[in-house]
């Protein structure tokens, strides 16, 4: 059902003229007025669209934060402070985009289980889980490049650790890891040259992203949505159009999330910070636990796990990776959603204990009980994707889903005639 015919009738011969030309109104009617939507569809659907919002508003804050910030070592400090004191609303502008990228990772990770859970990975819909574990990427990517450009202490050490992870490529290919640690400091440790090549990157990045989030909403209309059941859209009955009806879903869902946005923006912008990011870098000075960004921390914890550095790194980035092999990882084939699956369903919820419990080991010191703790929950986590998706996919036994999306919200109503369900 994800492709319909339109009934799109340009009014008027401008429109006609244009439309034969350039069909720009065709394809918007096409795909997000008309588009047939899962009846079902919970509020967690509508993480898409909050998600679409968070792209736009850190890229329109992002782009005016640009044209006053400094990239050098030696000005990016104090003009980012600068920007709060002195430039007309900077400091609204500033917050929403350090915050922006908080209620982002968050919107993101809800998105991302929301997809574990009801099996959205699943065929015909492997190719948009992928480009979206490639937009998770792009995004940790551009932040990370991002929280360097403050230039405080914990952006600098921050910087300084986890770029210095790539020299350990120096065990497999001799000078490989040196090489790509020196081309990324611009020189031999982390100055300036650095700062500036961060921001370069960051700048283009979020392009970048851009163009995997249009690929992703272009794969998702071919496939069109999953829904709670994990049924596909059989008849008329099972789908209504998006607008109205998923729009003001998603319009209300929106204005719920900018309540807890604005909470932070206005009332603690500085509570998801770090600090020791509000004093200067200075490279002689170590602080004495180096933390990053909240939304880093499961995987800083999965690196400092493992107390060899290269299992280390290929550790947290395999956390990663592994996601793009979830479609063939899980075996089951007889339903999607784990509402029909029992006995998943508890794992899931371990999964999401564990991811959160080592985003609390990460912002701890690595030792005693700590370390001990992050290893569990680090073997689990591999355990979970490796051993529990293919295993249970083949020997658990699920539950009968209702035979169509219309009778899994109408019932008896639905199933005993079709057509009072459209």
């Amino acid at each position: 059902m994800a492709h319909h015919e339109s009934t799109y009738n340009p009014q008027g011969r401008w429109a006609k003229w244009w439309d034969e030309r350039l069909p720009v109104a065709r394809l918007m009617n096409t795909q997000f007025v008309e588009f047939p939507t899962p009846r079902n569809l919970n509020y967690l659907w509508t993480f898409g669209g909050i998600l679409t919002f968070c792209l736009v508003a850190q890229l329109a804050t992002g782009i005016v934060l640009a044209m006053h910030y400094q990239p050098s070592g030696a000005e990016a400090f104090d003009s980012v402070d600068t920007i709060r004191r002195d430039v007309n609303y900077g400091w609204l502008i500033s917050k929403l985009h350090a915050v922006g990228a908080s209620m982002f990772f968050v919107a993101v990770y809800i998105h991302l289980f929301r997809g574990l859970y009801y099996g959205s990975y699943k065929a015909p819909r492997e190719i948009l889980w992928i480009l979206g574990v490639f937009i998770l990427l792009a995004m940790m990517a551009t932040a990370f490049m991002g929280y360097a450009l403050p230039w405080g202490q914990m952006s600098f050490w921050a910087v300084t650790v986890i770029t210095n992870l790539f020299s350990s490529l120096d065990s497999i290919i001799p000078g490989l890891g040196t090489s790509i640690v020196e081309w990324l400091w611009g020189g031999y440790a982390v100055t300036g040259k650095t700062l500036t090549r961060f921001y370069s990157l960051h700048y283009l990045l979020p392009f970048v992203l851009t163009g995997l989030v249009v690929l992703h909403i272009w794969a998702l209309h071919v496939v069109g949505q999953s829904n709670p059941t994990g049924l596909e859209i059989k008849t008329k009955a099972d789908a209504v159009p998006m607008y109205p009806y998923a729009v003001s879903k998603d319009a209300f869902a929106l204005f719920a999330f900018l309540l807890l946005f604005m909470w932070f923006v206005f009332f603690a912008p500085d509570y998801l910070g770090h600090a020791d990011n509000y004093k200067p870098a200075d490279a002689l000075v170590t602080p004495s636990h180096i933390v990053p960004e909240w939304y880093f921390l499961p995987f800083y914890a999965i690196l400092r796990a493992i107390p060899e550095k290269l299992l280390g790194v290929l550790a947290m980035f395999g956390s990663i990776a592994v996601l793009l092999f979830v479609p063939w990882l899980d075996r089951c084939r007889t339903v999607r959603s784990a509402r029909y699956r029992p006995v998943y369903k508890w794992f899931f919820w371990l999964l999401v204990f564990t991811c959160m419990a080592l985003g609390y080991l990460g912002a701890k010191p690595a030792e005693g009980v700590y370390v001990f703790w992050a290893r569990i929950f680090t073997a689990y986590y591999f355990i979970h994707f490796l051993l529990v998706l293919p295993i249970l996919g083949l020997i658990e036994t699920t539950k009968k889903p209702p035979a169509s999306i219309a009778e899994s919200v109408l019932g008896d109503v639905a199933s005993a005639d079709p057509s009072k369900a459209s």
